[in-house]
């Protein structure tokens, strides 16, 4: 008789059990000898990045068996929200999806439709073939599939920021992710994150998903941004990435030993 599989909570369920605000790290690396090694730090999120990072459906799919024996939510992000490539990481068992840019409320609502099966969604069935029903060892799995899945949107432009309200309360969208790096960008001030402006705007966003009964989640590397935007309701909060924290840690090795050392760089994420 084969194993009768249960996935694991979703993000969206580990945040609504939990009474206070979750940590995370980026995996920007490819590697999953890195996931590994930060899924079992003690943070509560493992982002694993495709968007600005070298990663395939192989390494994503390596990624997420690596760090499924630890008590971390692995949130997952594409270089892009579209469908096809949505149903690909789906059927390799992603669970938690970030999709990047999103702008408008048409395109959170055709994200929604990605990730569930008809009548309600565009999703392809192909569950027997896949690891997201660990083939077909989830009992029930196509009619509960929508409950395995959490969906989180990134707030990242002015006109994201503008519908902001309406983007979050799209029903099937169940958070959203501030990311200051690119809304300052968005809005003309590319490398200022602690900009009034891109300030109020994370605020805004935070105040929106907390409005619709939903989290928000924020990018955050310098630890008084990740305090204020914990402070200020955000549900979770990415306070580093693997690549970050290895380049800076040896910098800071080449500095103490006395080796030839550029000016240091500033964060711009």
């Amino acid at each position: 008789m084969p194993i009768r599989m249960t996935l694991p909570p979703t993000l969206g369920a580990r945040i609504a059990a939990s009474d206070r605000t979750q940590f995370g790290a980026w995996v920007c690396s490819g590697s999953a000898v890195n996931a590994e090694i930060v899924a079992g730090s003690g943070l509560d999120v493992v982002l694993i990045d495709a968007e600005h990072s070298p990663n395939s459906l192989e390494t994503i799919l390596a990624q997420l068996q690596a760090v499924a024996a630890y008590p971390v939510a692995p949130l997952v992000r594409p270089p892009f929200g579209d469908p096809v490539v949505i149903k690909q990481y789906l059927d390799i068992g992603v669970q938690n999806l970030l999709i990047p840019m999103v702008d408008s409320v048409e395109h959170a609502e055709a994200m929604v439709r990605a990730v569930r099966y008809p009548p309600h969604g565009i999703r392809g069935v192909g569950s027997a073939l896949a690891r997201a029903s660990r083939w077909n060892r989830v009992e029930n799995y196509l009619t509960e599939a929508s409950s395995t899945v959490s969906l989180f949107v990134q707030i990242e432009s002015a006109a994201a920021l503008a519908q902001v309200e309406r983007i979050a309360a799209v029903d099937g969208v169940d958070g959203i992710l501030i990311g200051p790096a690119d809304l300052a960008a968005s809005m003309g001030l590319i490398g200022q994150q602690e900009h009034p402006d891109v300030v109020a705007g994370v605020l805004r966003s935070i105040d929106a998903a907390r409005a619709a009964g939903k989290p928000a989640g924020v990018n955050a590397f310098a630890p008084a941004a990740a305090d204020r935007y914990a402070a200020a309701g955000a549900a979770f909060v990415l306070v580093g990435a693997d690549v970050a924290l290895l380049a800076r840690a040896t910098e800071a090795l080449a500095d103490r030993f006395g080796a030839v050392n550029a000016a240091a760089p500033t964060e711009s994420y």
